[in-house]
């Protein structure tokens, strides 16, 4: 019995229940504060509820997405800033959502951990009720493990797991996309959630603290600066959406860059001819590829290089889609055009990135 003398208990083995249970009392109120029509966004049972029939759709298709941070959460854990890495986990997973069209409608969470710090997971939690309130979705559940020798000591690793829901005579891409569309860009915060692999390797040969001033811009430490969180466009894109039909197709500039994610709503016969020399490069893309001596290709294959998603427009009503986009606080780049292209669908650049 676990009460004998001698005997082991869940605590001993590392697993603290109690612990859980402070972590679920300190993120409630988070939790509560992304309700929407369709959930209460009440957590503590065994599965979270969402009602569909609260949408007024008439012919709904439900998009599912899930993602994670990638190597970013080990900069968050190192920085010791855990207040924004949540705001990535919806960032990557409502945008995949948006760029079908589809509006995020719930979230829920996964965060595994080595040993259950409470005060760090309620600022990760934290982080993903105010992205869940920026994308307008409700956090309706999630789940924390404690499984220490998996995780060493307070080291933690996220995903998250969104639904969306989209008329299904709206979902995106439409078959209609050909040559001529129009391409333009929405702008990024920075390095959003993908190349942080190379990115730490590049910080590690740079021999700047993260607590030091970044080299790219004196405001804010290192650590600041490159876990500035993945911009969420759900809001804009959808308003620009509801506004004018032009929208045909979207990109979500993630894992694969230019190269690989504009390719992938394209039909067969098509390219994306980008203007490099358009791209308003960021500070920091300029610093990572000065320090680490990278490549233009291996850039735009890694980072978004200052463009976090890509829009596909009907040229006749490209005024009309940026007015929308602007009107939504959005400042829309013109980055070139889908043009005929023999075979599978690829990304043509012209120009250089101005990296220098």
């Amino acid at each position: 019995m676990a009460g004998e003398k001698g005997g082991m208990s869940y605590r001993q083995a590392g697993v603290d229940i109690d612990a859980g249970n402070r972590l679920v009392d300190l993120i409630k109120p988070f939790v509560r504060a992304t309700r929407r029509p369709g959930a209460d966004a009440e957590i503590g049972g065994f599965g979270g509820v969402f009602d569909l029939k609260a949408l007024g759709m008439r012919d709904p298709l439900l998009v599912a997405s899930n993602d994670g941070v990638g190597t970013k959460v080990k900069l968050a854990i190192d920085a010791k800033r855990h207040e924004n890495i949540g705001i990535d986990l919806v960032a990557m997973c409502v945008n995949d959502l948006v760029v079908q069209g589809a509006e995020p409608l719930f979230f829920l969470d996964y965060f595994a951990t080595g040993k259950l710090v409470p005060e760090h997971a309620a600022q990760v939690v934290k982080g993903i009720a105010k992205g869940c309130e920026e994308a307008g979705c409700a956090l309706i559940g999630g789940e924390t493990a404690e499984m220490p020798g998996l995780y060493a000591g307070d080291d933690y690793d996220l995903a998250g797991f969104s639904v969306g829901a989209v008329e299904r005579e709206n979902l995106l891409p439409r078959g209609d996309v050909k040559a001529g569309d129009v391409l333009l860009g929405l702008p990024s915060s920075g390095v959003h959630s993908n190349g942080y692999s190379l990115v730490r390797r590049i910080v590690e040969r740079s021999g700047v603290a993260l607590d030091a001033k970044a080299p790219f811009d004196a405001s804010r430490t290192l650590g600041e600066a490159l876990l500035t969180p993945t911009r969420i466009y759900v809001k804009p894109v959808l308003a620009a959406i509801k506004t004018t039909p032009g929208i045909k197709a979207l990109a979500h500039i993630t894992g694969g860059g230019f190269v690989d994610n504009i390719p992938r709503v394209l039909p067969e016969n098509t390219a994306a001819k980008i203007d490099l020399s358009k791209i308003p490069v960021l500070p920091v893309f300029k610093w990572l590829a000065q320090v680490g001596g990278v490549a233009e290709l291996e850039m735009l294959r890694t980072f978004n290089c200052g463009i976090g998603l890509i829009l596909a427009v009907e040229a006749a009503k490209v005024s009309a889609v940026e007015m929308a986009l602007r009107n939504a606080g959005e400042k829309p780049v013109h980055l070139g055009e889908i043009a005929a292209h023999d075979g599978e669908p690829v990304t043509l650049f012209d120009n250089k990135l101005a990296l220098a």
